[in-house]
């Protein structure tokens, strides 16, 4: 389940993991049954990350721009956001997504990390800036420390707007020099990935996870 493509963020005291399409799980309209469904699936990858669903906080994503500070370990969703950061040891930060882009973010300096649903709206909002912005009035952060991963999602010709482009554009003009695009366009593995668009709503949801070690 883990994806080659996050080994830029392979570093001491750091987990990431992006579980893809779970073979054999029933998927329909219903976001929620869905997710429900495959629950069980993403708790034991999480547990193999030594961490626990209740370590785990998760944006409800609602195509924003929003960004929370998580300053717990006890996780849960947080409401009316689309991106989450932390510099807490223990927590595992997640991100539902099934054709828009989850953005991981490392300051391996200051040691910590965000993890952004970035998807045609989010991207408009400049949502990844918003989240750099934050963690440097949080933790510090200067952009040239950050490590940052654009897992897969939709793209031209599947989808007429090209959000991972102009996610690279905010990420780059923020001014970070260590930028990973996988180039993996979610509708092009049916095997592997969701996708929203190609599957007309039918379709399950993909993990992105970022945590810090306790």
């Amino acid at each position: 389940m883990i994806q080659s493509f996050l080994k830029p963020l392979a570093l001491d005291g750091i987990q990431s993991a992006f579980i893809g399409r779970i073979a054999d799980v029933a998927v329909d309209t219903d976001r929620d049954a869905t997710v429900a469904r495959l629950l069980p699936y993403h708790e034991n990858e999480i547990d193999n990350l030594g961490f626990s669903w209740s370590n785990t906080w998760r944006a409800e994503q609602v195509h924003g721009g929003g960004i929370a500070v998580v300053r717990g370990t006890q996780g849960c969703m947080v409401m009316g956001v689309d991106g989450l950061i932390t510099n807490v040891p223990g927590v595992l930060l997640a991100i539902y997504v099934a054709d828009c882009g989850a953005v991981y973010l490392i300051d391996e300096k200051n040691k910590a990390i965000g993890l952004v649903h970035s998807g045609k709206k989010g991207t408009d909002a400049e949502i990844t800036q918003v989240a750099l912005d934050k963690m440097a009035e949080e933790y510090g952060t200067n952009p040239s420390d950050v490590i940052a991963v654009l897992a897969p999602c939709i793209r031209p010709p599947a989808y007429d707007f090209d959000f991972a482009s102009d996610i690279k554009k905010t990420i780059e003009g923020a001014g970070v020099k260590r930028y990973f695009d996988c180039g993996i366009c979610t509708s092009s593995n049916l095997k592997k990935y969701y996708s929203y668009r190609l599957e007309k709503g039918a379709t399950g949801r993909m993990l992105a996870l970022l945590g810090i070690e306790a």
